[in-house]
């Protein structure tokens, strides 16, 4: 067996929760909205640098964004 991990994250929600827009976020970090975008979604995976500047920005820890999702699956050998 092994076991498949997937990363999540709450980026939209602890944004939504501080009041700010993607174009607002993106721009107080120095990236594209589309950046946000991608990342909420689960399409980019971020750096560290920029998983921690969206932590900074947000006054939160990055565990508090993103977290594993584990699977446990059949893995032929």
């Amino acid at each position: 067996m092994s076991i498949d991990r997937k990363l999540c994250n709450r980026l939209k929600d602890v944004r939504t929760a501080r009041g700010l827009t993607q174009t607002e976020l993106a721009e107080r970090i120095g990236v594209s909205r589309k950046t946000v975008n991608t990342v909420e979604n689960g399409i980019f995976v971020p750096s560290t640098l920029l998983a921690l500047a969206l932590a900074h920005e947000l006054k939160v820890k990055v565990e508090d964004i993103f977290f594993l999702e584990e699977h446990q699956g059949l893995r032929e050998e």
